[in-house]
């Protein structure tokens, strides 16, 4: 008796179990880069490049210093598709390292007949290989990326590129003759010198009105940075998150709130620097 109560149980066990089926969840599938992960990585890159690796060797760790936890470290072997950007020579076959996170079981990903992107430099004399700008600047390659990224290559290549910005110079508001109507302009500084400035301009019952000028004409007529351009990349990855003390020139305590005020307004129409790379 003892034995047929635990074959029903059993049996009692396994119908439930049928009835309510456990499916292993798949992986949540990595974020692809975003427009500023890729104008990041584009960003004084002298080569750009896709590639088709051919094969790869896991290096040991003794031979492979800083790696970041949970990453490894591989020797590839590719072959160039085609040369994005840079006017460097470039061999057919290309050999380089590149850090990669470890996959699903723990183990270096097998990454043989993957198409890739690589953001690199040249190695002199050496038309075969290339350094990555990073450790693991190396994306997997599909027509949607190769879409997304030609654009940035392009603006990055445009002989008025817009400049990284570097900080705040000086920022100075004036109130208009009526209630609510105000003119700020926000001058910063770039790495290259070149001059780029931010205007904010408010009317009585009409919403704010911002632009952005990279000349040294501060025109209130600037239109905004467009989301997912190389300026708003350069804005809303560049600018300081709150206005400098010391870049405030308005003596009066409410033209220096109107201009902190305006800077956040701008802050929050450019929206934030979204990441999913480290």
């Amino acid at each position: 008796m003892h034995a047929n109560r635990l074959f029903l149980v059993s049996l009692s066990g396994f119908a439930l179990a049928l009835a309510n089926p456990v499916f292993a969840q798949a992986p949540a599938a990595t974020p692809g880069p975003t427009y500023a992960d890729l104008a990041t990585l584009a960003d004084g890159t002298p080569m750009v490049i896709h590639a088709q690796i051919l094969r790869q060797i896991t290096l040991p760790p003794e031979r492979a210093p800083n790696v970041a936890p949970g990453h490894v470290r591989l020797y590839i072997e590719a072959q160039t598709q085609a040369l994005l950007l840079g006017n460097a020579p470039i061999g057919a076959a290309l050999h380089y390292l590149v850090d990669v996170p470890f996959d699903a079981r723990g183990k270096p990903p097998k990454l043989k007949k993957e198409e890739v992107i690589l953001f690199a430099r040249p190695v002199a004399g050496r038309p075969d290989q290339v350094q990555l700008v990073k450790p693991d600047a190396q994306l997997l390659w599909s027509p949607a990326l190769a879409e997304k990224l030609k654009p940035i290559l392009a603006a990055f290549a445009a002989p008025n590129s817009p400049p990284a910005i570097t900080g705040v110079s000086d920022a100075l508001s004036t109130p208009g003759n009526l209630t609510g109507e105000s003119d700020t302009q926000i001058f910063l500084t770039t790495a290259d010198g070149d001059p780029a400035a931010l205007s904010i301009v408010r009317r009585p019952n009409m919403a704010p009105h911002w632009g952005v000028s990279w000349t040294e004409l501060v025109d209130q007529s600037a239109k905004p940075a467009e989301p997912d351009t190389l300026e708003w990349y350069r804005l809303a990855c560049g600018l300081p998150s709150t206005l400098p003390d010391s870049a405030n020139l308005a003596q009066d305590p409410r033209d220096r709130a109107q201009a902190q005020s305006d800077y956040r307004f701008v802050l929050d129409q450019l929206g934030p620097c979204k990441r999913n790379r480290g």
